[in-house]
């Protein structure tokens, strides 16, 4: 028998909370095993959808930019118990790992002496496998063909060239125009539609004030140079602008914090490494940065600030175009301009991976065969990142095989 789209309710708001707080505390893997998670929990287990909706669900969720799991959760829990279901959800499944990169932030920050300076580097290290297993894998997917290949180096290339947020911005509205000329749309599959009960007005209402923070925070953080404004406006334009998955967010958050000095280079590849060996989304990197501040806000208000900051963006795409999808998912033109914003995103990956990952991790030979080794063991073996994480950060430490 076939589970309906999406079952009604019977679980509490708390129950729901609950759910996927042991989703956050439990989902290791990134996000393609975070949506295998919530496909085995929700549509498997519980039969809350089926398999068609919750596939739909997943292709809305890729189609906005953002973190595709993190916006599946919000979106079920706006499903089940409405508004406040969307925050239960996202609140259960983010608040760990976020938890655990504050804690980790404000450890490095007090007590950094006390860990061994290649331990830090190893996690340098791996953030180097990380990032180029993520380019790989994307690669694959998102450029099968000359021309999108073609837009990959392209997009490297310019930001390479052109380092600043601006000019990343700038290559994705670039890349969507020239796949809305170029790129032929994939087929539209068979669907199961969402029943939900939103009404387009509200959609519309979420929409507008998404592009009105998205226009305006630039703005008022020149009218108005206050940090916490800077930064928010800083950390908002990155939850919004990041297509094809969490990696893609580490370009847009490094020129966001490094060259302005809130945060070092060093500090922030390190976090960046720490990020892969806790479970739930990658964007709590977010609250890593913020509670790792120079200046403006740190520590605990920083780090939340941040984290709700660069998830605010995913909140009003998903409530705002869940009423749309239907005519969203037919739209040819629309999916020809994602097809080249996502090969783009995987030239700014690779771009990252070069600088400021490689430039900053890799000095020398031994560096480079750990680094090797991790991406085997990554690709390869398939094993999981907190256990390669460790081994790194372990082998880092070591003398005569890391810096320390």
């Amino acid at each position: 028998m076939t589970a309906p789209a999406i079952e009604p309710a019977r679980e509490s708001l708390g129950g729901l909370f609950l759910i996927f707080l042991r989703l956050g505390l439990t989902s290791f893997g990134g996000p393609i095993a975070h949506l295998g998670f919530f496909r085995d929990e929700f549509v498997t287990r519980r039969r809350w959808l089926g398999e068609r909706a919750y596939a739909d669900l997943v292709a809305l969720c890729q189609f906005l930019p953002g973190p595709a799991s993190s916006q599946v959760g919000m979106a079920i829990g706006l499903a089940r118990h409405g508004y406040r279901g969307a925050l239960a959800a996202w609140a259960g499944f983010t608040l760990p790992s976020a938890l655990a990169m504050i804690l980790f932030a404000l450890g490095l920050a007090r007590h950094g002496d006390l860990l061994p300076a290649g331990a830090l580097h190893g996690l340098k290290i791996v953030a180097v496998a990380v990032v180029a297993q993520a380019v790989w894998g994307m690669a694959r997917s998102l450029c099968p063909d000359a021309p999108r290949v073609t837009l990959l180096a392209l997009a490297a290339c310019t930001v390479l060239a052109l380092p600043s947020a601006g000019a990343q911005v700038g290559v994705i509205a670039a890349a969507g125009l020239v796949g809305l000329v170029l790129l032929r749309p994939e087929p539209v599959a068979a669907h199961e539609p969402l029943p939900l009960t939103l009404r387009r007005r509200a959609g519309v209402f979420w929409l507008a004030l998404f592009f009105a923070l998205l226009v305006g925070l630039p703005i008022l953080a020149r009218l108005w140079p206050a940090p916490a404004l800077t930064v928010t406006d800083a950390f908002f334009r990155a939850g919004a602008l990041v297509f094809g998955g969490g990696h893609v967010v580490l370009p847009l958050l490094q020129a966001a914090v490094v060259p302005p000095g809130w945060v070092d280079a060093q500090t922030f590849l390190a976090g960046y490494g720490a990020a892969q060996a806790v479970p739930g989304p990658l964007f709590t990197f977010a609250a890593f940065l913020g509670a790792s501040m120079k200046s403006g806000p740190s520590g605990w208000p920083g780090g939340l600030l941040c984290l709700a900051a660069i998830f605010a963006p995913s909140f009003l795409l998903v409530a705002g175009a869940l009423p749309f999808w239907e005519r969203l998912r037919r739209a040819a033109r629309m999916r020809s301009a994602l097809a080249g914003i996502n090969a783009a995103v995987v030239g700014l990956l690779l771009a990252a991976l070069y600088d400021p990952v490689w430039v900053q991790a890799i000095g020398a030979g031994r560096d480079f065969a750990l680094a090797l080794v991790a991406f085997v063991a990554l690709v390869i073996w398939k094993l999981p990142p907190w256990l390669v994480v460790l081994g790194c950060g372990a082998a880092g430490a070591v003398p005569g095989l890391g810096m320390g």
